[in-house]
């Protein structure tokens, strides 16, 4: 343990998430400090573990072989984790599965509406057996109302909420909808909600010593991002359309072609103070580019907006003699936003996200060294941190049934043998 002890030291978590939101959630806690015990079984296995790996040679190793430790995105939401193997289709399995959420402070799902109940872990289950315990369900529409039974995976919920709608370009460039994120977005957001809302019921626990019961619906969450769209379609009744990289407090608010292949540099200009910056760097590149103080479209901010695609075409040309680096070099050194487009190589190798430790490196059993993200926030005097890698399936079956939880060897070896452990 640092000498610091992290903030969650002294919280136990049983994560029962599976795919990417509920073992997100966990993730963000285990980097906090929190001692969170993954639970598994190759009864059922989580969904990130099975598939043939993006990384290694192994072609045999199969979803049953060693192909479930190499899973990159499994490894990324899951460290810093416990692994311990219980056949929750067994009655044996649950048993355990409620011991052990009796020794712990919180118990996280990512399941449908039912299935913790189905389990006996559900909330008003667990507070007679612990009264200060902390459920927090992740359901994709709620526990109640007419959606609350609809099974849905994270595009699904992107595009109930509104937000495929507003991914793309305007309709006036003719451009055709997009639609789609190649990211599960609701899932990161509800991870994000799940860890703030136990966060709140162990402040509310720690003050009060009383449980919660914590909701973080997925559709929800999304939706509470969507809050500039909703208000406009509100207050003018206009249906919000999407709007590419247009934002309506800046122009120019754009990607610009850079000379090399497919080379691009973000640039976004708000006040006049960096619209003066923009026109000083493009004097002083000794590009020959054209007179813009001098142009009546460009002389206030309103009139930049409204003429934001002529604007661009100008930008473009001048961004296109010069490499990303040069432009952003040039606009930062007057005070203007500007920043390479990165691909993952040149992300991997950013000066200013290495100092920031945005990728840190951990050495997994199989997978050996690889790139993980790191904490998106920074303590002061409690960082955080990728401490471990994540667990081999049942890695800690020895250290969860012995040590937490008392049983002893021989009937850790029954259990195994009838494959509660599994």
């Amino acid at each position: 343990m640092p000498a610091t002890p992290l903030p969650l030291h002294n919280v136990r978590v049983v994560d029962l998430g599976s795919a990417w939101a509920g073992p997100m959630a966990g993730q963000l806690l285990a980097d906090m400090g929190a001692e969170v015990i993954k639970i598994e079984s190759r009864a059922r296995m989580d969904g990130m573990r099975l598939g043939r790996p993006m990384v290694g040679e192994d072609l045999s190793g199969g979803d049953r072989g060693l192909w479930p430790e190499l899973q990159p995105v499994f490894h990324g939401l899951n460290r810093n984790k416990l692994s311990v193997t219980l056949n929750l289709r067994t009655d044996a399995g649950r048993a355990i599965l409620t011991r052990l959420a009796s020794v712990s402070d919180v118990v996280l799902a990512n399941f449908s509406p039912g299935v913790l109940e189905r389990l006996g872990m559900d909330f008003d289950t667990l507070r007679r057996i612990k009264p200060d315990i902390i459920v927090a369900a992740m359901p994709a529409f709620g526990d109640t109302g007419p959606l609350r039974d609809m099974v849905a995976y994270a595009p699904i919920i992107q595009a109930m909420s509104g937000m495929m709608s507003l991914v793309g370009y305007p309709p006036a460039d003719g451009e055709p909808l997009v639609g789609e994120l190649q990211v599960a977005w609701s899932d990161t957001i509800a991870a994000l909600y799940a860890a703030l809302g136990i966060l709140a019921a162990l402040r509310h626990r720690n003050r009060t010593g009383c449980g919660q019961y914590v909701e973080a619906a997925h559709l929800e969450g999304t939706a509470s991002m969507l809050g500039v769209p909703m208000l406009q379609y509100q207050m003018t009744g206009a249906t919000p359309q999407p709007p590419g990289n247009d934002d309506p407090d800046f122009a120019p608010h754009n990607n610009y072609p850079c000379a090399g292949e497919d080379a691009w540099v973000a640039i976004a200009v708000r006040t006049d103070a960096e619209w003066a910056g923009l026109l000083d760097a493009i004097a002083d590149a000794a590009t020959g580019g054209p007179a813009l103080p001098a142009d009546p479209r460009f002389a206030d901010r309103p009139s930049r907006w409204q003429n934001r695609r002529a604007l661009d075409d100008i930008i473009a040309a001048w961004t296109r003699t010069m490499t990303p680096r040069q432009v952003t070099e040039l606009l930062q050194s007057r005070g203007v936003a500007a920043m390479p487009v990165m691909n993952i190589a040149d992300q991997f190798a950013d000066p200013h996200l290495n100092a920031r430790e945005t990728y840190v490196a951990i050495d997994h059993p199989h997978a050996g060294a690889e790139m993980l993200y790191g904490v998106p926030w920074r303590f002061s005097e409690t960082p955080g941190g990728v401490r471990n890698p994540a667990p081999l399936l049942g890695q800690h079956n020895d250290y969860v049934l012995s040590e937490v939880l008392g049983i002893d060897a021989a009937s850790r070896s029954q259990l195994a043998a009838e494959q509660v452990v599994y």
